[in-house]
């Protein structure tokens, strides 16, 4: 049983607040324009004149939603109005047939068979940052930190290249950019426009994402030629971009293999990054808890094998502690496609249902104690039953993320090095303050310090 740590948690909003202000809280943070009867709530309804929401936190009803009826709720088009430039018709946003058909080649990339064979590139990877991270002095905000190692792990994992080569480099600064200049929703995902109107994306948002697609084009035409001659590595980018659709025989054309290495890179290393920042600030708040995990991480020694792996159970439940306080996508939105009824509700068609792992992780009515960082939890009754119930930071059902295995490989990794080649500590006067935009961050970084072990 680690210390009685509370991190941080968001300040709710007033239970009623006017549309304007709403929209505008939101724009600025998805967590704190959220009112504090959510943590209790089965379902919450919030109605605008251009359409209707519903927060689901019922398990019944996300079971539904996302395991039981998944085509009768699709990813929601309003959510995609702000990514598609970058993302453009990649397995993240797509619905139906055009889905079906990107995971039937997507998902075997991410077998249990092929983690195995990543690892030698995600422990090259977090060797590189705890050099890394050995030259931080005094205070520091991580999170560049935990966006370095991140997005090395996808280039090493992906195309094979650590992040020091010049595309990659040059794709990790743009993304850098991106998120910068990208508010969490554009203006399309509150009004209903028409297909034909521009979605008015701010200039450097348009142009990070031409950048980005650019020198993504350039990675996977060298990779296609390298194919074509017989000499490309055995890592990712391969595996997708050679495997067959079992139902059409075709491959991913230059243009869908671009869409889903944005995704990718996206979703693999932004959300990785926001996990394993928040993972450190916690460990350096409870020295305990640091120290077990140290102890962890000292049993992998210098050239472990991925069945060391199986060493690391108590960090393994650090990492899901961290997803299930700071999940790093803090919402997903569906939206109905046919009238549906909701805890005596009537859902009409076109609605949007909102899953929130964010609530669903602090639900006063599932986890003993929901506010408290203690992840000796997932050993306990309370936490294998909310473990089924109330935790969703990959999603589930036919939708879960592609690479949920993959982030309980990397995750744990990282910590359990990082943790046994430093004594962590926070900053006093910088407890970091989580927000929302393109995942949970904190407003103004992460701040630790870091003390060579012996």
């Amino acid at each position: 049983m680690t210390g009685r740590l509370t991190p941080p948690k968001p300040r709710a909003r007033p239970d009623k607040v006017g549309l304007f202000a709403y929209l505008r809280l939101f724009r600025r943070d998805i967590l704190s324009a959220q009112p504090a009867k959510l943590y209790r709530a089965w379902m919450a309804e919030f109605r605008t004149p251009f359409f209707r929401s519903y927060l689901v936190n019922q398990p019944s009803l996300v079971k539904t939603v996302l395991n039981e009826r998944p085509m009768d709720f699709p990813k929601s088009d309003r959510v995609a109005e702000g990514l598609r430039p970058l993302l453009g018709d990649s397995v993240f946003l797509t619905n139906g047939e055009t889905w079906k058909r990107q995971r039937r080649i997507i998902d075997p990339a991410f077998e249990g068979g092929r983690l195995r064979d990543t690892f030698p590139a995600m422990f090259a990877a977090a060797q590189e940052a705890v050099e890394r991270l050995s030259k931080e002095e005094g205070a520091f905000d991580v999170e560049p930190q935990t966006s370095h190692a991140a997005a090395d792990v996808i280039f090493r994992t992906l195309f094979s290249i650590p992040i020091t080569h010049g595309t990659a480099r040059a794709v990790f600064e743009q993304f850098q950019t991106y998120q910068r200049a990208q508010p969490i929703l554009n203006i399309a995902a509150f009004l209903p426009l028409p297909r034909w109107m521009p979605r008015l994306h701010g200039a450097r948002t348009r142009k990070s994402a031409r950048e980005i697609r650019r020198l993504i084009t350039e990675m996977t035409a060298t990779r296609a030629r390298e194919i074509a001659a017989g000499t490309a590595p055995d890592d990712l980018a391969t595996k997708i971009m050679t495997t067959v659709d079992p139902e059409t025989g075709a491959t991913f054309d230059d243009g869908e293999m671009v869409d889903q290495v944005a995704i990718f890179f996206l979703a693999g290393h932004e959300t990785s990054a926001s996990a394993l920042a928040w993972a450190l600030w916690l460990l350096a708040a409870d020295p305990d808890a640091q120290e077990r995990v140290a102890a962890e991480g000292a049993q992998l020694g210098d050239a472990p094998a991925f069945s060391d792996l199986s060493k690391l159970r108590f960090t393994r439940d650090v990492f899901r502690e961290t997803l299930r306080l700071y999940p790093p996508v803090p919402m997903m939105v569906r939206e109905a496609s046919c009238p549906v009824r909701f805890r005596e509700r009537d859902v009409p068609k076109g609605a949007q249902i909102v899953l929130s792992p964010w609530h669903l992780g602090r639900h006063e009515r599932f986890w003993d104690d929901p506010d408290v960082f203690d992840p000796d939890r997932f050993g306990t009754e309370n936490g294998k039953q909310c473990l089924r119930d109330a935790f969703i930071p990959f999603s589930s059902g036919p939708r879960v993320c592609t690479g949920a295995g993959f982030a309980m490989v990397e995750g744990p990794l990282l910590i359990a090095m990082i943790a046994r080649a430093f004594r962590i500590s926070i900053v006093a006067g910088r407890e970091p303050v989580p927000v929302a935009h393109l995942t949970v961050r904190s407003r103004d970084g992460i701040w630790i310090r870091l003390e060579k072990r012996q």
